[in-house]
């Protein structure tokens, strides 16, 4: 039950246009991405990246998790090296690190020239790298940016609902959870307690997303992922648009939630600085 997502070629892609995708406002995956797989994308973030700190993300192992994430800055070589992380059932791990500041780094982590195409316009907000382990799993929710999703190593499963508020019974907003739904998995939704995001399965998107592919994510829309593979690396850009005008709720979220994360001192997905000369 639910909807497929319309699938692109890379070539479509370009000559479509980035701008001609935000207006489309619909999700879409675009395949046949002109990166190499066949290699490991983790020796080579190691070689780039290896001894730059990330920050850790550290939650309960359990889809119904209502506490927030923890976080703490780790040297990404030790998260990749050290079988813990890998080995505690108890536990999800994931790393992240906004390296908007290192488009060198990451036109060669994806072996095309990612930023001048995703990232030249105005709006950029992050260019993050993403590694997660087997079984990691973030909670439905909705972003306030334009989000592209390249899959570098591992897979992973997407579950998403268009855009709306009511729907999808919301958290509590004034706690920093506005953009969160109290249906945690979109793939165990309760009928009893969600009638009416139940009724909206016909609206579900569900997918696999390989490497070598990029999602196109609008602004707005609801979406969980979960990691497949033992080792899971994605690259993805958040940008700004003003169709946030159009969808009030995703932009009083968006503000509210920054200004919470800031007085709160919680992780916000700050660019990290850029490269030094000579390093």
């Amino acid at each position: 039950m639910g909807m497929p997502v319309p699938r692109i070629s890379f070539n479509e892609f370009v000559a479509m246009g980035v701008e001609a995708i935000f207006r489309a406002d619909v999700p879409v995956i675009i395949t046949d991405l002109p990166l190499d797989t066949s290699n490991s994308a983790n020796d080579l973030i190691a070689q780039r990246l290896g001894d730059d700190n990330v920050t850790l993300f550290r939650e309960a192992s359990n889809k119904e998790n209502t506490e927030r994430w923890q976080t703490t800055k780790i040297q990404l070589r030790g998260f990749l090296e050290n079988e813990q992380y890998q080995r505690d059932n108890s536990t999800w791990y994931r790393v992240v690190s906004n390296i908007m500041h290192r488009p060198e780094d990451i036109n060669t982590l994806l072996g095309f020239d990612a930023f001048s195409l995703l990232a030249s316009r105005r709006g950029l907000n992050a260019a993050n790298l993403w590694i997660s382990y087997h079984g990691v799993f973030t909670q439905s929710h909705f972003d306030e940016l334009e989000n592209f999703n390249i899959a570098l190593q591992g897979r992973k499963r997407f579950i998403l609902y268009p855009p709306g508020r009511r729907d999808y019974y919301p958290r509590s907003i004034l706690k920093g959870f506005g953009d969160k739904s109290q249906a945690f998995d979109f793939n165990n939704i309760d009928p009893q307690r969600f009638p009416r995001l139940a009724a909206k399965s016909p609206q579900r998107r569900d997918f696999i997303l390989e490497p070598g592919e990029m999602l196109y994510l609008p602004l707005g829309w609801w979406h969980q992922a979960e990691s497949l593979d033992d080792l899971n690396i994605n690259v993805n850009f958040w940008l700004w648009d003003l169709k946030i005008l159009r969808r009030p709720y995703v932009l009083y979220s968006a503000l509210y939630t920054a200004a919470y994360r800031k007085f709160k001192g919680i992780y916000n997905y700050q660019p990290e600085p850029a490269k030094k000369e000579g390093i």
